[in-house]
């Protein structure tokens, strides 16, 4: 399962630990029967856990948090609620301090967001996520570079990866490119799937 992707010719980092050396394939499934709200469990394709996500029923913003495996919790994931055109996420630390922003952006076909945030090394960074959402299919760009630093597909996943109404994922990421972060971008990209649904 997955595809090859170039590295990025320079780290594309928030969270440096989980810059991938390799291309890695994720998969983001939402865990059956979550009380809490949209849970997810984030794994390598190899069934190594990475991630996981916690969901906030009580939460107006949707807000979800983000842990590693030890328990360390690593960010936020909010909606901005003050914005009226365009639907805006944001990544925030555990001190809410503002990491990343997501905003969605008319399409005339598919689905269209743009990421804007300060990398590792302190350079300003864009990304772009464009595809047909609906389908479950989307490619995230480096607006320096043109390279795709990460592609997320539904396709990719067999039947039984799709039981139960579970969303379910897989992310792949290109070499120096950090992982947690593609997965921000791909848990606000749902979160803005599932709003548009639900109208």
């Amino acid at each position: 399962m997955g595809y090859q992707l170039a590295p990025a010719p320079q780290p594309i980092a928030i969270f440096a630990p989980f810059i991938a050396r390799q291309t890695e394939t994720l998969v983001l499934r939402e865990k059956v029967m979550s009380l809490s709200g949209d849970s997810f469990e984030i794994k390598l394709q190899n069934g190594q856990p990475i991630l996981r996500v916690q969901g906030s029923v009580m939460s107006l913003s949707g807000r979800k948090s983000v842990y590693d495996m030890n328990g360390t919790h690593l960010f936020d994931i909010v909606k901005e609620l003050f914005h009226l055109i365009h639907t805006t996420y944001v990544v925030e630390d555990p001190r809410k301090k503002k990491l990343l922003e997501v905003k969605s952006s008319f399409a005339l076909f598919g689905s269209k967001a743009t990421a804007t945030f300060t990398n590792a090394n302190g350079a300003a960074e864009t990304l772009t996520m464009k595809g047909n959402w609906f389908d479950s299919a989307a490619d995230i760009v480096d607006e320096k570079t043109g390279n795709t630093v990460a592609r997320i597909d539904r396709k990719l996943l067999s039947g039984r990866d799709l039981l139960f109404g579970q969303q379910t994922y897989a992310l792949t990421v290109a070499p120096n490119v950090d992982m947690a972060l593609m997965v921000a971008l791909c848990i606000c990209m749902d979160e803005k799937n599932n709003e548009t649904k639900s109208y």
